[in-house]
């Protein structure tokens, strides 16, 4: 089926009551993995890329790919942008044919997020697409961008955040990081009081640091979207490194793609079966 506008994935995401994986791609390779497994899964998901990845596709090439995938999938799938940090890749997303986007301030104090945030709101709306935004700071390392502290989303600014702006999505800090190598804890507690405020639903990043047990538990809590990079990454590049020392000579493009391709599916279908394996619908 063609791309899923954000609105209705979310609308499917609350009917299923699943959690949405939203795995981030680079390139070819990694977008077909990615979305084999999707579709074997049955689960809705967003497949995203961060501005960080565009030199490598651009925002028109990563569209048409997704895009034609998709056509011949039964399953629904959004596009979304990753971690758009500022204005102008919010519009460049949309004008391609992105139909999500996130707009991440987190960087700024409260009140120059709300007003940015605000301003990619009534943007998107001329396209029809919902807008993630970030309350609180995640810590880690994102592509190469490195967040030092870890500040927790405070509930009390949850509602008025996302009255003021109306953003659609709501990603929070609760012990989550973005990277591989910190120890994330999710707080369970500040997630479900947060769940109990928020009008919108709630997206969870830096999923790859996070143990298992605890992103299973995402479905019961408010959370709609999981965003997946580092995992991903390291699979394609260790896939790769692996048939390189296998044979230092080989130039055979095409079967170390395809493998790397097969690394990231394995990789996928597994964090789809992990963050619902608490649903009604558990994948098998």
């Amino acid at each position: 089926m063609p791309l899923v506008n954000g609105f209705d994935l979310i609308d499917i995401i609350k009917e299923e009551h699943v959690v949405a994986g939203a795995f981030n791609t680079t390139n070819l390779e990694t977008t077909i993995g990615i979305l084999q497994a999707v579709e074997k899964s049955r689960i809705p998901a967003f497949i995203q890329i961060a501005p960080t990845n565009i030199p490598v596709s651009g925002y028109g090439f990563i569209a048409d790919m997704v895009n034609r995938y998709a056509a011949e999938m039964d399953t629904p799938v959004a596009l979304h942008l990753d971690h758009g940090k500022s204005f102008d890749s919010v519009r460049q997303a949309a004008r391609a044919g992105f139909t999500s986007v996130m707009t991440d301030n987190a960087k700024y104090d409260y009140e120059e997020n709300v007003q940015h945030t605000y301003e990619a709101v009534q943007f998107a709306k001329g396209y029809g697409i919902p807008v993630e935004a970030e309350l609180g700071a995640i810590a880690g390392k994102e592509d190469d961008i490195v967040t030092e502290g870890n500040s927790k989303t405070d509930p009390k600014q949850v509602l008025d955040f996302v009255e003021r702006t109306g953003v659609n999505m709501l990603a929070v800090a609760v012990g989550n990081v973005h990277g591989l190598n910190l120890d994330p804890n999710i707080d369970f507690p500040l997630l479900k009081q947060i769940q109990d405020i928020c009008p919108v639903p709630l997206v969870l990043h830096g999923a790859s640091g996070i143990p298992d047990e605890q992103i299973s538990q995402m479905v019961d809590n408010g959370v709609i979207k999981i965003n997946v990079a580092s995992d991903l990454r390291q699979a394609f590049i260790q896939s790769a490194g692996k048939d390189y020392e296998a044979d230092p000579e080989r130039f055979d493009i095409v079967n170390v793609s395809l493998n790397a391709e097969k690394a990231v599916e394995e990789v996928v279908y597994h964090k789809i079966q992990v963050m619902n394996r608490n649903s009604p619908t558990p994948v098998r």
